[in-house]
């Protein structure tokens, strides 16, 4: 049976990188430090997110570009090796296991209690463990809840006699479904249909409203829509699935124009819900199920005394992982500073201060072409009574596109706040644009002037160049 009880500094409910980054630092600090986890160490980011997908998706996207240069396009004129991309996939899961993880806590001192974690009062966990047991986790200073999300399911008649992928089956799935309906115009959604499609499923995406990516610039959208029909997939918009059943191992998709789909699978990309539904809310106050707001600190707001955190998607500030460990970051300097009774640093660029979740956040769409988007899209910026100038260029026209190959396409946007000299958003759209995403980062994060970025001379030949394009139009 499990220890009856124990008491730490810290208890980090979630042991994803969120959880990590938080414990880490509470750690390093010198704070004793445990870390709850019901499944694996690691969470969803390590086995069924960011790595397992962007596994399945590097061999689309370099098969894609190579795809487009003279010399190599007729080498790679054939189909992706399913099981090798599928075996690779595997590797970077660590196979579902989470051995290194496991010891990696352990290299930095950090406790695990393996089991589902549920507050039980002010500082206090329980943790029903696996062997039928309990562990009792009290905290001196901060509880941390980095639970994370589950997929959002539709509330359709039968759902889950139909077993529909959600993002964890859609990239852990062992086998290429024969005809895959995707259900969303998300990120999630658009990586996965790429994905699949590419390996040899025939997908069709079903998109309630008239655009991909809606939350981003719409030409990114319509570059990725036009990418995944080249690619061979059918996208619809304005339509919606009413009823799904599988029968003889097929489901049997009905549509609210009347239409029918018949696939092997369909996968519900359709948003996400906080996991803090059965996490002891209530015996602290708060409402089971519900996002939980947090002010710049990460600490909850409303609970007596401050010892309650909420950090990564379970807030609802930026659900991204990248966003998700700055958060776990901040928080650990947080609780370590208040621990020790030292004033926190309250300027925006602090150590104690999560302001990278509003006025900068980055985000990279592994597609076939890429889209990489910091800060405000122009239609957000003129929502909130921003004087902006929206500054486009074509990607195509700058000389470091060429060396991507024949028929390059991509576009840049640059949103400029007009009273204040400085970016407030960027969007790029076109292979190989991720990598450009960082640079856009810095430059609105710092606010720096316009006038300053010109003399940040990009590198010749490269697509960076694009900077030195969009700051010509820009002035004229």
């Amino acid at each position: 049976m499990s220890d009856a009880a124990r008491t730490y500094d810290v208890v980090v409910i979630g042991a994803g990188p969120v959880g990590e980054n938080v414990a880490d630092r509470t750690r390093a600090a010198g704070l004793s430090t445990v870390i709850v986890e019901s499944e694996l160490v690691g969470g969803e980011c390590s086995y069924w997110a960011c790595m397992p997908s962007k596994a399945l998706l590097r061999p689309v996207v370099a098969r894609a570009e190579a795809r487009r240069l003279p010399g190599l396009s007729d080498a790679v004129a054939g189909p992706l090796d399913a099981p090798e991309v599928l075996s690779r996939r595997d590797a970077f899961t660590s196979h579902w296991k989470d051995d290194g993880q496991v010891g990696w806590l352990e290299s930095v001192h950090v406790d695990l209690v393996r089991g589902h974690g549920r507050l039980d009062g002010p500082r206090t966990v329980t943790v029903a463990t696996p062997d039928g047991g309990s562990v009792t986790l009290t905290a001196r200073h901060a509880v941390a809840v980095c639970t994370g999300t589950d997929a959002a399911l539709p509330e359709l008649p039968g759902l889950a006699d139909v077993r529909p992928w959600t993002s964890r089956e859609a990239t852990s799935a062992k086998e290429v479904p024969g005809r895959l309906v995707v259900v969303g115009g998300g990120v999630v959604a658009v990586e996965m249909a790429t994905a699949w499609q590419a390996l040899g499923a025939q997908v069709t995406v079903l998109v309630r409203g008239s655009a991909l990516l809606s939350k981003m610039e719409p030409f990114a959208g319509e570059l990725v829509a036009d990418g995944l029909r080249e690619a061979g997939a059918d996208v619809r918009f304005g339509v919606s699935v009413v009823s799904a059943i599988r029968e003889n191992g097929q489901v049997l998709v009905g549509l609210d124009d009347g239409g029918e789909l018949t696939a092997d699978e369909i996968l519900f990309a359709t948003g996400r819900t906080p996991r803090t539904r059965d996490v002891g809310l209530e015996t602290v106050g708060l409402t089971p199920g519900d996002w939980l707001t947090v002010d710049d600190t990460l600490r909850v707001t409303g609970v007596e005394d401050g010892w309650l955190y909420a950090v990564g998607d379970a807030n609802h500030r930026a659900l991204m992982t990248h966003q998700g460990k700055y958060q776990g970051r901040i928080a650990g300097a947080v609780i370590a500073a208040r621990a020790k009774g030292e004033p926190l640093d309250d300027r925006p660029w602090g150590p104690h201060a999560a302001t990278a979740d509003t006025a900068a956040v980055p985000q990279v769409v592994f597609t076939d072409p890429e889209v990489g988007a910091v800060g405000l899209t122009a239609q957000e910026a003129e929502r909130a009574g921003r004087r902006i100038q929206v500054v486009d260029y074509d990607i195509a026209d700058v000389s470091g596109a060429s060396l991507y190959g024949d028929g390059y396409r991509g576009k840049a946007r640059m949103v400029v706040d007009l009273d204040r000299g400085h970016l407030i958003g960027v969007t790029f759209a076109g292979p190989g644009v991720g990598e450009l995403l960082h640079s856009a980062t810095i430059a609105v994060t710092g606010e720096v002037p316009v006038e300053r970025l010109w003399h940040a001379v990009p590198s010749y030949p490269t697509i960076s160049e694009i900077w030195l394009r969009l700051l010509e139009t820009y002035r004229g």
